[in-house]
């Protein structure tokens, strides 16, 4: 039953999102003491990647799952029996009101356009923040959620999972010893296609039982539901209001080890060869190419070129791999002396074969990312995927989408102002929640 002093936790959790924004505020008082050690744990969503996060973070011991909020109690059966202890509601503001006192730490694995208001609900109470990818639907929240977090020293980690593993470890040792020279430039893709080219139906379905469709839709405006699986659960991150695309959903793990080992910062522009989305959906088959400021590991300023869907890689390019096929997901470091071919989730290859086939490369050990985490909440560990890496990182993925609303279009990014030289591109940045949802906070206005 929602009582009274519910409805004004959520009044004051509406406020709440929009204050930290404009000044850092910690509610000290609500931050639970963890008793023996035990990480009290809650989480936003019960099933798809909350799923999957839950099962890594219960390897533990030291992990308790306390509560879980889950829009659709229909898909909660596997978590009732798995964690038959914990308390689960519908509504995430609920969650946080009952249980602020009694737990630590949080995970976001919902859909892209709660991510932000969520993770800041939660961060401002004082718990340790464990966020999917992409860290927000939008820049403004990027950069707020980053902000916040480094003022608040809570633990943080963006679930770029891949980023522990010794595949992706061993190429950033590689690339910064040198092996294949200084980097002239790089090519990353992804063959999903995260798209729609066809127009929203003009209908309105029936909202399945258990189900909540106002709280799913969230700071996002009302809409009439469409079923199979046109939103939830399945096909949300087509949508331009829900979701970022083929490159929002695998941007963040591909270009992960990029950004890592070249140590890039915010590009100076971006361009997309791409088709624009339309007005309710992503394009499919885009390719978004960046110019990134030099470092120590490349010969200068450094092209980043993204391809999704079925996007082919320069001949020239491909030419690189000797015969060999290219990976279905990764990248192609380009280096003054060879080529580094990273692909998802597997060991590096170096070429021309002849001159590296003989290398030995040394032994890098895999973490484990989850665990970074349950460790550092416990004061016994730093995380690696921290917002304030994977803010940037995030920012400079979601800058490829704003940019394939502009096709041809070379956009310059001022990324201390949060702006474009071009004036309509700043239209995307930021974006206006419904009403009653933070309208102060993380909206377009302050």
């Amino acid at each position: 039953m929602i009582t009274d002093r519910s409805l004004n936790r959520r009044s004051f959790l509406k406020t709440l999102g929009a204050a930290a924004l404009a000044t850092p505020f910690l509610t000290r008082g609500l931050m639970a003491r963890s008793p023996n050690g035990v990480l009290r744990h809650a989480s936003f969503g019960a099933s798809g990647m909350a799923w999957s996060d839950l099962n890594e973070f219960a390897k533990f011991k030291a992990f308790e799952l306390v509560a879980v909020a889950e829009v659709d109690l229909n898909r909660t059966a596997e978590l009732r029996q798995k964690f038959p202890q914990t308390r689960i509601y519908q509504d995430w503001r609920e969650m946080l009101d009952q249980e602020a006192k009694r737990i630590d730490s949080v995970n976001v694995s919902t859909p892209d356009h709660m991510h932000a208001i969520m993770g800041m609900s939660a961060m401002q109470l004082g718990k340790h923040l464990y966020g999917q990818k992409p860290l927000a639907h939008d820049l403004y929240e990027v950069r707020r959620l980053t902000e916040y977090a480094c003022r608040s020293k809570l633990v943080t980690q963006m679930g770029i999972q891949i980023h522990a593993t010794n595949h992706y470890r061993l190429a950033k040792l590689l690339i910064q010893a040198n092996t294949i020279g200084k980097i002239q430039e790089v090519h990353s893709w992804c063959p999903k296609s995260w798209g729609d080219p066809e127009p929203r139906p003009d209908r309105r379905d029936s909202v399945p039982r258990g189900f909540n469709w106002d709280l799913w839709l969230g700071v996002c405006e009302k809409r009439p539901f469409i079923g199979e699986g046109y939103y939830h659960p399945a096909n949300w991150r087509k949508r331009l209001d829900f979701g970022t695309g083929t490159f929002g959903d695998m941007g963040c793990h591909i270009f992960d080890p990029v950004f890592d080992s070249l140590g890039l910062t915010a590009p100076l522009s971006v361009r997309s060869e791409g088709a624009a989305p339309n007005r309710w959906n992503w394009a499919m088959n885009s390719q978004i190419g960046y110019l990134f400021p030099g470092t120590s590991f490349t010969t200068g300023d450094v092209k980043v070129t993204w391809y999704d869907g079925e996007q082919k890689l320069p001949a020239d390019v491909m030419a690189l791999l000797e015969g060999d096929e290219r990976p279905n997901t990764g990248s192609i470091f380009v280096g003054t002396q060879g080529a580094l071919v990273l692909p998802h989730w597997a060991r590096p290859l170096l070429y021309p074969d002849k001159k590296y086939k003989d290398l030995q490369f040394p032994e890098v050990a895999t973490g484990d990312h989850w665990g970074e985490f349950i460790d550092a909440c416990c004061g016994k560990a730093q995380t690696s995927a921290n917002f304030g890496y994977a803010g940037p990182l995030t920012e400079a993925v979601l800058l490829g989408g704003v940019a394939s609303r502009f096709p041809q279009t070379d956009l310059t990014w001022d990324s201390a102002n949060l702006a474009f030289d071009v004036t309509a591109a700043n239209e995307f940045i930021r974006r206006d929640y419904r009403q009653g949802w933070g309208a102060k906070g993380l909206s377009l206005h302050t």
